[in-house]
């Protein structure tokens, strides 16, 4: 009886812990590629665009035998992911395949008639972190545009959002803050996969032009999923997103490293996991963070000395900090605590008399508003922002349930 019991146990545990997501790209591959027959077909993809096998989407439609694959496009990184944050890439010919190359993120943003001529149709296969800032929504969002200016089919081949469907954080970007890192009026945390954003993003008129957009829906993701659920693997996204508990911590940190004047873990080992400097005493902070009984988090000292980015080379105190309970965790809320408790243990170092004043705008940009920084300012108390930071969340939740292609 107690072994049957400990077999039916094994049993149910390789059930639950078997891949129970299909990306877009398998389902369309199920489909024999039907959607895709008799179109010359450009896809904007990096290495994140991968069966759950990790074979690439550009190798899988390049051997597809009904599938005429003539073009790659690149978002910020580059297709195959060798370029650094923020630098321009350059349009190439791509040494595997022998396909040209066209940069999204080089000296345009959007790709231009001349780089779509001869496409009947646009696949977009890239994963996301479901962060307003991450630029790869706003090169959806571009593209879709171009695709409809010059009448072509758009297809997203769709991914989990690692952030799962239900955490919407964050104000609306306001009309002067919108930005290539707040490229839509929707929230910093928008709990949307791709597909789902796209669909509302042409469906609300959001866009320029509408386009002829499909979306080739996962199977068996659900809302109340993050990346562990999904029992895919993680491929890094970008050079400090290297794993699946980078796309949690990137809105835990990310509006803070904007102003540049901590080190949020770029340039060490833990990147926007942590937060420190030279003049911070982690004992402190960690004891200060902790009393805010902030729910699902937890804090503890830490010790480093960065090996690249701010304060390189030099010794530095502060906080790790630990998601315990993902679900109950308000994750942007945590760098705006930190400020309001740096402020209290070291007033000389108020986060707006020390950051340099030509990184506001960058602040402002992924805040998508300069009222955040404007009232925090006053008292440095997120109590001050908090209304403000949530006042559109309600409000968008029901809008964007419109397009919800997932329950």
């Amino acid at each position: 009886m107690k072994k049957s019991i400990f077999v039916a146990a094994i049993l149910l545990s390789t059930i639950l812990s078997a891949k129970t997501v299909k990306p877009g790209i398998e389902v369309l591959r199920e489909q024999k590629f039907k959607l895709l027959e008799g179109k010359h077909i450009g896809l904007i993809t990096n290495p994140t665009g991968v069966d759950s096998k990790l074979k690439a989407t550009i190798d899988i439609l390049n051997e597809a035998p009904n599938v005429k694959l003539v073009a790659l496009f690149g978002p910020e990184h580059g297709v195959r992911g060798d370029a650094h944050a923020g630098d321009e890439v350059d349009n190439i010919t791509d040494p595997k395949t022998g396909l040209p190359v066209y940069s999204l993120y080089g000296k345009s943003r959007k790709a231009t008639p001349e780089m779509l001529k001869g496409i009947d149709m646009l696949v977009y296969d890239i994963q996301d972190v479901g962060c307003r800032s991450y630029t790869f929504i706003s090169t959806l969002g571009l593209a879709m545009e171009a695709a409809a200016e010059n009448n072509i089919e758009f297809v997203i081949l769709d991914r989990p959002n690692p952030l799962g469907g239900e955490k919407i954080e964050g104000n609306l970007t306001e009309d002067s803050f919108i930005s290539f890192v707040s490229q839509f009026k929707i929230p910093y945390l928008y709990g949307q996969t791709c597909g789902e954003l796209a669909l509302m993003l042409n469906g609300e008129n959001m866009l320029k032009k509408k386009c002829k957009l499909t979306v080739v829906k996962m199977k068996g993701w659900h809302r109340n999923m993050n990346w562990e659920d999904t029992g895919l693997e993680w491929i890094i996204a970008s050079p400090h997103i290297p794993n699946k508990s980078s796309s949690y911590f990137y809105p835990v940190t990310g509006i803070l490293g904007e102003l540049g004047y901590l080190s949020i873990g770029v340039g060490y080992t833990l990147p926007f996991q942590m937060v420190g400097a030279p003049w911070i005493k982690a004992e402190e902070l960690s004891r200060a963070m902790n009393s805010l009984k902030l729910e699902g988090l937890e804090f503890r000292p830490i010790y480093f000395k960065p090996f690249y980015a701010t304060f390189k080379d030099e010794n530095c105190q502060g906080i790790e900090i630990h998601i315990m309970d993902y679900r109950k965790a308000k994750l942007s809320e945590v760098q705006f605590y930190i400020m309001q408790e740096l402020n209290k243990l070291y007033p000389e170092k108020a986060v707006f008399n020390n950051a340099s004043k030509d990184r506001y705008q960058m602040f402002d940009k992924v805040c998508g508003s300069d009222q955040i920084r404007l009232r925090f300012s006053k008292n440095h108390l997120f109590s001050d922002v908090k209304d403000y930071w949530y006042k559109d969340v309600d409000s968008y939740r029901k809008l964007s349930e419109k397009y919800y292609l997932y329950r």
